[in-house]
């Protein structure tokens, strides 16, 4: 059994955890970087991390094509069951919950939350996943914090974190984040959407793996990496 990570560009991931389809701040429409469009991915389970636009995205057309549960913090769950979703499961930050694909904590994450509508979002999160023998840290939109290296304690196979800068953590903090983490292999997302988030992944990565054990993986939009 293996974890399969697809990366549709921006923040949105794609998880094929054993039988189990896991889609991340599914941001298709009017994402200029997406590989492909929010009718044709599947989904058992969708992970929204916080409520901006370009992070809940098409969450709510995907839950009711294909029935998938949401899982958030309690406020963007809650807010997904007025929106007539009827799966949908809250969670809070450090609280952990074993779903069929696995254990899935929420982390901290310094960033935003307000929903598209200007409801409250909660507080902003990462994901950290147990699954198939494997420690996955998604970070989600986030600056960089201290407490990172207890997320690194874990013993991660895998880190997943924004470079972008302006909105998160840029190149330089992503970096430091790497050194604390600790993650035997690391993906850069959120940045190249727009020219604002412009970064050279290439040289970031020749950065990490000069000062870090880390091996970084860059994906295009639409390419994967297994674990």
């Amino acid at each position: 059994m293996s974890i399969k990570l697809t990366w549709y560009g921006h923040a949105t991931l794609g998880m094929k955890v054993g039988e189990h389809q896991l889609l991340i701040d599914p941001f298709f429409t009017g994402n200029p970087a997406a590989s492909t469009t929010a009718d044709k991915v599947q989904a058992d389970f969708i992970l929204v991390s916080h409520g901006h636009g370009d992070h809940v995205g098409d969450a709510v057309a995907i839950a009711r094509r294909t029935g998938a549960m949401v899982i958030s913090n309690a406020e963007i769950a809650g807010w997904f069951e007025k929106q007539g979703i009827e799966k949908a499961h809250g969670q809070h930050l450090g609280g952990g919950f074993m779903y069929p694909f696995g254990y899935l904590k929420l982390t901290l994450a310094l960033h935003g939350s307000a929903l598209p509508d200007g409801s409250n979002g909660g507080n902003p999160a990462g994901f950290l996943l147990t699954a198939e023998g494997k420690k996955v840290y998604l970070a989600g939109d986030t600056g960089l914090f201290g407490d990172m290296k207890l997320i690194g304690e874990e013993g991660l196979d895998l880190a997943v974190l924004p470079i972008g800068d302006n909105y998160t953590m840029g190149p330089d903090d992503a970096l430091r984040a790497t050194k604390m983490l600790q993650a035997k292999n690391v993906i850069p997302i959120h940045y190249n959407t727009f020219d604002l988030l412009k970064q050279d992944a290439d040289a970031w990565a020749k950065r990490v793996e000069a000062e870090t054990k880390s091996k970084v993986h860059i994906l295009k939009p639409g390419e994967s990496f297994s674990l």
